[in-house]
C-alpha cells in the first residue's frame, strides 16, 4: 500500500509542474493571507489593553486600531478569493489533462484490454475517479498551504511574545499528528477498495442499462437485482469503513486541541498574575492574543488531517486513473512500415496459431490463400474462431505465430491505417456515433460528392427510409443509432460500405436484423458489390453463402472441410450435417 502511494505522489506532481507559476502565485497569497490574519490578533490584544478600568478608556486609539482592523481583514479576504481562484484553476486544468491523458490512451489500447475490462470500470475511473481525485487535490491547494504556512507563522508570533507557553504549546502537538498519520496509513487501503468496488457496480449497472432488453427477456431480473444487491452491501461496507475509520481523525485531533488551549490560558492567566507589577508585565491582551495564536496554531491540524483523510481517498482513485494511463498500448506502427497501394485482394494465410488467453488455444496452423475476386465463405459452431478470423485480418489482434499476408506484404510491417481501409465491414453489431445521417454515412469517404451519397443509399435501399425522416439525410441520430430500428441502423452501415467500395469486403452476418424482402434486394446489391473484391463472408444462415467460390468450414480452430457447396453436400461430411441441420424437425 505504501509502495502504491509512494509511486502514486511523483505521478500526481508530474501533471502540477505543469502549472508551477499558478503554484508559486497561491503560495505567496496564502502567505500574504496568513501573514495578515495573523496580525489581527495583536492588533485586538492591543485594543484590549487600551481598556483600563472604568473611566480609563483611550477611545481615539481603540478607533484607530478598528480601522486598521477592518482595512487587514478586506485585504485578507481579497488575497483568499484569488488564491482560491488560482487554486481551483491549477485543479481542474490538471483534471482536465490527466482525463485527455487517460481518453487519449483509450484510443491506443489494444483491443485485448477493452475486451478484458467492463466499459463501466474504465467510464467510472475516467468520470468518477477523477472527480473524487479533483475533489482531494482541490483541498488539499486550498488547505494545506495554508495550514503549513499558519503552523509556521503562528509559532513566530507566538515566540516574540512569549517562549514559555510556546515551548507548552510545540510539545503537546505531535500528539496530533501522531493520532492523524496513524488512522491515516490504515484508511488508504479502505479507501482504495472502496473505489474499486465503485468501478465494479458501475460496470454492472452499465451492462443492465445496455441489455435491459435482454434480462427482461429472459427473466433475469431477479438475479440481477441479486447481483447489484451483493455489490452494494459491499460498497456500503467499504464505504462506512473507510467514512467511519477517517471521521475518528477530526474529533480525536480536536480533543488533542482543546488540552493545547486549556495548557495555554492556565499558563497565561498564571503568567498574568504573576507578572502583575513586573517591568515588563504580561498584559490580558497578550494572553488574548496568544489564545487567539493557539487556536490558530491548532486549527491548521484539525485541517491537514482532514486533508490527509482526503487525499488517501484521492490518491486511491489516482492510482486507478494512472493504472489505466499507463497500460501498454497497442504495438505502433513500425517506422519503416510500407503503406498497402493497388490492392487487388490477394491475401495468403501462412501457419497461424492465435489465442485470447494463452492456456487456452484457439486457431492453431491455419492457413488459407486467398485469390482476388474470391468469395470465402466461413462456416462452423460458435466459438469456433470465425470471429477471430476477422478480428486477425484487420490486425485488431496480432497472430502469435505464423503470418497475414496482402499483396505479399506481412500486414505487421504495413500501417494500419492502410490495411483496415483497404477492407469494408458490415458486422452484425451496428457501428453509428452521435450525429447526421449524412454524416454516418459519409464517415469512410468524407468528400463524396452528393450524387455519390443517393447511389449508395439506393444500393442498399436505404434511401426510402431516409427520406421519410424529419430531415432527411441532415435528421440528427443520437449514440448508437438513436431511436432507428436495428434494421435501419444495419443498412445505415451498408450503405456506409457501399459508398466507399474498398477492394476488400468482411460481411459477418450482415443483413441479420433486415427482413427477408429487403434482405434479398440487399444480397442482389451485395453479388453486384462483391464482383471483383475478394470477400469474407460470415453467416450463421448457410442459404446465404450458396454462391460462395470458397467454404471454409472450422472447428475448434481449425479448417476442417473446404471446397464450395455442392462438393461438401457430396462428401456428406461436417458441412453437410450442419446445412441439412436447418431442416430437421
Amino acid at each position: 500500500m505504501a509502495k502504491v502511494q509512494k509511486g502514486t505522489i511523483p505521478k500526481v506532481w508530474r501533471y502540477i509542474r505543469r502549472y508551477r507559476l499558478l503554484l508559486i502565485l497561491s503560495m505567496l497569497f496564502a502567505a500574504a493571507t496568513v501573514a495578515m490574519t495573523l496580525y489581527l490578533p495583536i492588533l485586538i490584544g492591543n485594543a484590549i489593553d487600551l481598556i483600563v478600568s472604568p473611566g480609563h478608556v483611550d477611545f481615539p486609539g481603540i478607533r484607530s486600531l478598528l480601522i486598521k482592523i477592518g482595512i487587514i481583514a478586506g485585504c485578507t479576504g481579497l488575497t483568499q478569493w484569488i488564491m482560491n481562484m488560482l487554486n481551483n484553476r491549477i485543479t481542474y486544468h490538471i483534471i482536465r489533462d490527466v482525463r485527455q491523458e487517460a481518453f487519449g490512451k483509450l484510443q491506443i489500447l489494444p483491443l485485448s484490454y477493452l475486451d478484458a475490462h467492463p466499459s463501466g470500470s474504465i467510464l467510472s475511473r475516467i468520470i468518477a475517479d477523477v472527480d473524487q481525485f479533483a475533489d482531494g487535490l482541490l483541498m488539499g491547494f486550498t488547505q494545506l498551504f495554508t495550514g503549513v504556512v499558519t503552523i509556521l507563522g503562528t509559532l513566530l508570533f507566538m515566540l516574540s511574545i512569549s517562549w514559555k507557553i510556546t515551548l507548552a504549546v510545540v510539545l503537546l502537538t505531535p500528539l496530533s499528528l501522531f493520532i492523524a498519520r496513524f488512522i491515516a496509513r490504515r484508511t488508504y487501503s479502505m479507501f482504495r477498495l472502496q473505489s474499486q468496488v465503485r468501478g465494479e457496480q458501475t460496470a454492472l449497472i452499465d451492462e443492465m442499462i445496455g441489455n435491459q432488453k435482454v434480462v427482461q427477456a429472459f427473466s433475469h431480473q431477479a438475479e440481477s437485482m441479486e447481483q447489484f444487491d451483493e455489490i452494494n452491501d459491499r460498497l456500503a461496507r467499504c464505504s462506512l469503513q473507510a467514512t467511519f475509520f477517517s471521521s475518528i481523525t477530526n474529533p480525536a485531533t480536536r480533543f488533542v486541541n482543546s488540552v493545547v488551549y486549556a495548557s495555554v490560558a492556565l499558563t497565561g492567566a498564571l503568567m498574568c498574575i504573576s507578572t502583575a507589577g513586573a517591568a515588563v508585565p504580561f498584559t490580558v491582551g497578550q494572553l488574548s492574543c496568544f489564545l487567539s495564536y493557539a487556536n490558530q496554531y491548532t486549527k491548521p491540524f484539525n485541517e491537514i488531517s482532514g486533508v490527509i483523510t482526503e487525499l488517501q481517498n484521492a490518491l486511491a482513485c489516482a492510482a486507478r486513473i494512472f493504472e489505466l494511463i499507463e497500460e501498454t498500448p497497442q504495438i505502433p506502427d513500425q517506422t519503416d512500415a510500407a503503406e498497402l497501394e493497388h490492392v487487388a485482394g490477394n491475401l495468403s494465410i501462412s501457419d497461424v496459431s492465435f489465442s485470447y488467453v494463452p492456456d487456452r488455444k484457439l486457431i492453431e496452423h491455419l492457413n488459407l490463400i486467398v485469390k482476388p475476386g474470391q468469395r470465402i465463405a466461413i462456416v462452423g459452431p460458435t466459438g469456433c474462431g470465425k470471429t477471430t478470423v476477422i478480428n486477425l485480418l484487420m490486425r485488431f489482434y496480432d497472430v502469435d505465430q505464423g503470418s497475414i499476408s496482402v499483396e505479399g506484404k506481412d500486414i505487421r510491417n504495413v500501417t494500419r491505417h492502410s490495411l483496415r481501409s483497404s477492407y469494408g465491414m458490415v458486422l452484425q453489431e451496428t457501428w453509428l456515433k452521435a450525429g447526421t445521417i449524412r454524416e454516418n454515412i459519409c464517415m469512410g469517404k468524407p468528400d463524396a460528392t452528393e450524387e455519390e451519397l443517393l447511389q449508395a443509399s439506393k444500393a442498399a435501399h436505404a434511401h426510402s427510409f431516409i427520406k421519410r425522416l424529419p430531415q432527411g439525410y441532415d435528421t440528427l441520430i443520437g449514440e448508437d443509432g438513436g431511436s432507428l430500428s436495428q434494421g435501419q441502423k444495419q443498412l445505415l452501415c451498408i450503405a456506409r460500405v457501399m459508398l466507399c467500395l474498398p477492394p476488400m469486403l468482411i460481411l459477418d452476418e450482415a443483413t441479420s436484423s433486415i427482413d427477408t424482402r429487403t434482405e434479398l434486394k440487399i444480397q442482389e446489391a451485395f453479388s453486384r458489390m462483391m464482383q471483383g473484391r475478394t470477400s469474407f463472408i460470415v453467416a450463421h444462415r448457410l442459404s446465404t453463402i450458396r454462391e460462395a467460390d470458397v467454404i471454409l468450414v472450422m472447428q475448434d480452430g481449425h479448417i476442417i472441410e473446404q471446397g464450395n457447396h455442392d462438393t461438401l453436400l457430396a462428401k456428406n461430411g461436417f458441412y453437410a450435417n450442419l446445412y441439412n441441420s436447418q431442416f430437421a424437425r
